[in-house]
């Protein structure tokens, strides 16, 4: 069973949607999506720096384009039947696509007011996040309370990633919790799904009052708590609430276990929800979508994990 997963904010490096854009008909639908969206896509993902394509507002909806795309060059969706699809963070939007919750516009434009918003609420406070590398969740997760901080994204696989103010994230530099190897600094602009994006979900819910999803056509799980969401208006419901609260990406890889997952694809800029997967679901085959280079191998995996 094939599990399909979108990657979230900090996936991105400079140039990365350059050789995407080479395949055919792939400049112009990301022209249309740039336009819709008021957004130059095609320039933020070939030519823009680190520190530009990090600003929150241009990096949600670049993720969301390139995991749209690169699932596309990998085959009609519906031409297969993944088990399951899911994203971590911004994207469960690109996943929502996927599952045929929203269409590529509707998504984009969600996207689109969902960085904006999201940076608005970050600007508020300096903020940022941080990952925890190794160390035992229980007892890093109360000293991150201990510290003021939230444990935003429980990634499973040895890996928690921290979120608060950039004086709390100080301290947790100079106080690590015990058995933690590495704390490692996020390429991200705020303390996201925590309390500093309130400001944010309201925003949200009135961009989301605009669209009409339909129910997921395959299994769709879900962050907030690793769940399968059949319903349409509750995918769109969790994407709002979503941006104030954890990541539970460690029960989503519990239920992918569960639903039997034997390869996992990461769509492009993957490689980040793959590495995760290699050290928490031993056995399971995964392949990350980096360059167009890696879609034979991707084309076989689907092959022989899916059934037409």
């Amino acid at each position: 069973m094939l599990v399909l997963v979108a990657p979230g904010q900090g996936a991105q490096t400079p140039g990365f949607l350059t050789d995407w854009l080479a395949l055919p008909g792939a400049a112009d639908r990301v022209a249309a999506w740039s336009d819709a969206i008021g957004l130059d896509l095609a320039h933020f993902g070939t030519k823009a720096d680190a520190d530009e394509i990090r600003d929150t507002s241009v990096a949600q909806p670049l993720l969301v384009a390139a995991g749209i795309l690169s699932a596309a060059a990998l085959g009609d969706i519906s031409g297969f039947a993944p088990g399951a699809v899911a994203g971590h963070s911004v994207g469960e939007i690109t996943a929502a696509v996927f599952a045929g919750v929203l269409d590529d516009t509707a998504a984009l434009s969600l996207v689109r007011r969902r960085g904006l918003a999201m940076a608005e609420a970050a600007a508020v406070t300096e903020t940022g996040m941080s990952a925890l590398l190794g160390g035992d969740p229980e007892v890093s997760v109360a000293h991150l309370e201990r510290l003021g901080l939230t444990p935003a994204n429980v990634n499973g696989a040895g890996q928690i990633v921290a979120a608060g103010t950039m004086e709390q994230l100080a301290a947790l530099n100079e106080d690590k919790p015990e058995g933690v190897r590495k704390v490692v600094p996020l390429k991200v602009a705020g303390a996201f799904h925590t309390h500093h994006m309130a400001p944010a979900v309201d925003k949200l819910a009135e961009a989301a009052k605009t669209l009409t999803p339909a129910d997921p056509k395959v299994t769709y799980v879900s962050n907030k708590d690793g769940q399968a969401v059949a319903s349409g208006t509750e995918v769109l419901d969790r994407l709002v609430g979503q941006v104030a609260n954890p990541v539970r990406w460690d029960l989503c890889m519990e239920t992918f276990k569960e639903l039997g997952v034997t390869a996992i694809i990461e769509v492009c800029p993957g490689g980040t929800l793959t590495g995760l997967a290699k050290r928490a679901l031993p056995g399971v085959q995964t392949l990350a979508l980096k360059t167009p280079d890696n879609l034979d191998a991707a084309r076989e995996l689907v092959a022989e994990h899916t059934q037409a």
